[in-house]
């Protein structure tokens, strides 16, 4: 343990930096679930009560049972963000083993190149990616959300990391016994990986999940949008109904909520693997 700690006015002040930080992270998010449970009248009224005056369950069934395409947005999103996650977990995996396993012609060129990637922001690809899926006709469809998301360079360098430090051993014990490097990789190399798998799959399904830039640039078809963009048809010119926006982002965060829950005890093992050696 750090000399540092052994002082009790460390470990207090530590303490309530966090507890400070949980308190301004969590209100927003507290009084968003309240405000799904008021009429629009008691939310634009500008009250800050957590508790509702009128509580009310209309919000939800105004989303669930009136609006037509809210099980639309929902299936589209759930299919966008489950496509991209595994996607992401066979590419990026597959990526980052040759990389940091195999020899090829270019193997630094090509690891230098997804460096530089990671320095350049989505949002200068975003025009080059749209041009393109014009081009092709893949505007307004599943697979021009999917595509274009299947890679990323910051998980190809993660899983690379990661397999950079597997134990060499177990390797050469499988090609030993028989398997090839496909083998290897598939009945060996993958199965010991699932920390890093698991903390992949959490960042990558809540990026596509929460992902808004890309469906409003290509998706014009109120039936092909994703959640983040069918809540958007909820605020208009004159009128916001922040009551449907509040119960629909509440289901809309839920998933993602389940998710990270699900496999926050996979970050900490994978922090231990991912920042070794290069």
């Amino acid at each position: 343990m750090s000399k540092d700690f052994r002082f009790p006015w460390v470990k207090i002040l530590l303490y309530g930096v966090l507890t400070l930080y949980a308190v301004i992270t969590i209100v927003p998010f507290l009084w968003a679930l309240s405000a799904s449970f008021k009429p629009l009248s008691e939310i634009v009224n500008g009250g800050s009560n957590f508790i509702p005056k009128n509580f009310t369950l209309d919000n939800y069934k105004q989303i669930f049972l009136q609006e037509p395409l809210f099980w639309r947005w929902l299936f589209n999103s759930v299919l966008i963000a489950v496509s991209v996650t595994l996607l992401n977990l066979i590419f990026n995996s597959m990526a980052g083993y040759a990389l940091a396993r195999l020899r090829f012609v270019g193997k630094n060129f090509w690891f230098f190149l997804i460096l530089a990637v990671l320095a350049v922001p989505a949002q200068i690809t975003l025009i080059p990616t749209f041009l393109i899926l014009k081009a092709i006709g893949w505007l307004n469809s599943y697979q021009g959300m999917i595509v274009p998301g299947m890679v990323n360079a910051t998980f190809i360098f993660m899983m690379r990391q990661f397999f950079v430090n597997f134990p060499r051993e177990l390797e050469e014990a499988a090609q030993l016994d028989g398997l090839n490097t496909w083998g290897i990789f598939r009945y060996i190399v993958l199965p010991l990986a699932k920390p890093a798998l698991a903390a992949q799959a959490v960042f990558v399904f809540m990026g596509s999940w929460n992902n808004f830039l890309l469906p409003v640039v290509i998706l014009f078809d109120p039936e092909m949008f994703t959640l983040p963009l069918g809540l958007n048809t909820f605020k208009g010119l004159y009128i916001s109904y922040w009551n449907y926006i509040m119960a629909a982002s509440m289901v809309f965060t839920l998933p993602a909520l389940g998710i990270y829950a699900f496999f926050n005890r996979y970050f900490i093992q994978s922090a231990t693997f991912t920042g070794g050696k290069g």
